[in-house]
């Protein structure tokens, strides 16, 4: 017996509500990318770390700048109540994302973490953007 089969399985059902929770609140940049390719971007893609230099040397394409410290009921006024926010930061080692996506949920406001941040973007060969936005709300 493997270290790997030493635990046994989970049973099916267990394994389905264990991946829906998790995929209810994250995504990938590979689906973040391909639905932004396929026009198909039904949310708010957020850059919750940094300063707005570092913002715009490199980021997301589309992406505005709010640092997670920033997001606050006043500041999230401007978008309708239902609307789904992505939130990314540096990647594996940092964890911005999980306090902008906790403060999004604490307000009431779907959210989803895109794992992997800028160091899964990268890895995945997808492109950067620099400088601002339209619509850029910091910075």
């Amino acid at each position: 017996m493997s270290v790997v089969s030493s635990i046994a399985a989970a049973e099916p059902q267990q394994a389905i509500d264990h991946f829906s929770r998790r995929l209810s609140v994250e995504t990938d940049c590979d689906d973040v990318a391909s639905a932004m390719k396929a026009g198909e971007q039904d949310f708010v893609l957020l850059h919750v770390v940094g300063s707005p230099e570092a913002y715009e040397r490199r980021h997301l394409p589309g992406a505005l700048h709010l640092p997670h410290k920033e997001i606050g009921k006043e500041r999230m006024a401007s978008w309708p109540e239902d609307t789904l926010f992505v939130v990314y930061c540096a990647g594996p080692h940092c964890n911005g994302a999980d306090k902008a996506a906790l403060k999004l949920a604490e307000l009431g406001r779907p959210v989803k973490l895109m794992i992997g941040g800028l160091t899964g973007w990268e890895d995945e060969g997808l492109p950067f953007a620099t400088g601002k936005e339209p619509g850029s709300i910091t910075g």
